[in-house]
């Protein structure tokens, strides 16, 4: 077990859901907190004056930059870095919509990049860090509607899991989290069936767990997780057919 207290943490999208959920989790556990959203008025609120709040748009590189060094010397360093920023918006391939492409790509590939950036080649100048990603179950097989969110999530996936394949030789960790359904803002004008879904304080708490139990994967709830890692595994001829009959059903 690996005790959070006193960890240096930085929150990247922490205004709302899980992130706001995990940050007041993180910080009851005794970690020391900063939190980055854009809505710097919901920062406030989450803070509730018991963190470090750094107004951030991550689609700015620059940006990222300066807030790291802005969270470096208001928390003394940063230990751990956590990527839970996010953009959903869904569509289908019958209706393709290139911009909302593209803002999929700005926020959760490009703007994790910002952050990586901004934060890893200090860990591994000090052979210490430890970077987790919030991605998704969605990012393990494809879906109807997820054609922008789930490739970024996939993409997410990818990365992470090569990046903790190199940087083991650092002495840097990597943690991977795929949180299947969880009641948020940008859950809550979903019109098709969420199952298992459950609310940000759970999730944050099988973070938090995750995270002091040493775990490089963690995927909840644990019936979702099952599910999705069965799809996985399922073949190519078989998965087309099961998502074109729910697609079909759906439109």
């Amino acid at each position: 077990m690996s005790s959070l207290v006193g960890q240096r943490i930085w929150l990247v999208g922490a205004s709302s859901g899980i992130g706001a959920a995990l940050a007041e989790e993180l910080q009851r556990r005794g970690a020391i907190v900063a939190i980055s959203a854009r809505r710097a008025e919901r920062l406030d609120e989450v803070s509730g004056g018991r963190m470090v709040t750094v107004p951030l748009d991550v689609t700015d590189r620059s940006a990222c930059w300066a807030a790291a060094e802005r969270v470096r010397t208001a928390i003394g360093g940063i230990d751990m870095v956590i990527w839970c920023a996010g953009y959903w918006h869904t569509y289908t391939a019958t209706d393709w919509q290139a911009d909302e492409f593209v803002t999929h790509v700005e926020v959760n590939l490009l703007g994790l990049n910002n952050v990586i950036a901004a934060t890893l080649p200090q860990m591994v100048s000090h052979r210490s860090g430890h970077l987790v990603g919030i991605a998704s179950v969605a990012g393990y097989r494809g879906l109807s509607g997820g054609e922008a969110y789930a490739a970024t999530k996939a993409a997410q996936i990818n990365l992470l899991e090569s990046m903790r394949a190199s940087l083991s030789t650092k002495d840097v960790q990597v943690t991977t989290v795929c949180p299947g359904f969880v009641r948020t803002d940008m859950t809550e004008t979903n019109s098709f069936p969420m199952p298992f879904i459950i609310e940000p304080e759970e999730a944050a708490t099988e973070i938090a767990d995750g995270l002091e139990g040493g775990k490089v994967e963690i995927v909840f709830p644990r019936r979702m997780a099952v599910t999705m890692k069965v799809a996985r595994v399922l073949p190519v001829r078989l998965w087309a057919a099961i998502t074109a009959r729910v697609a079909r059903s759906s439109s």
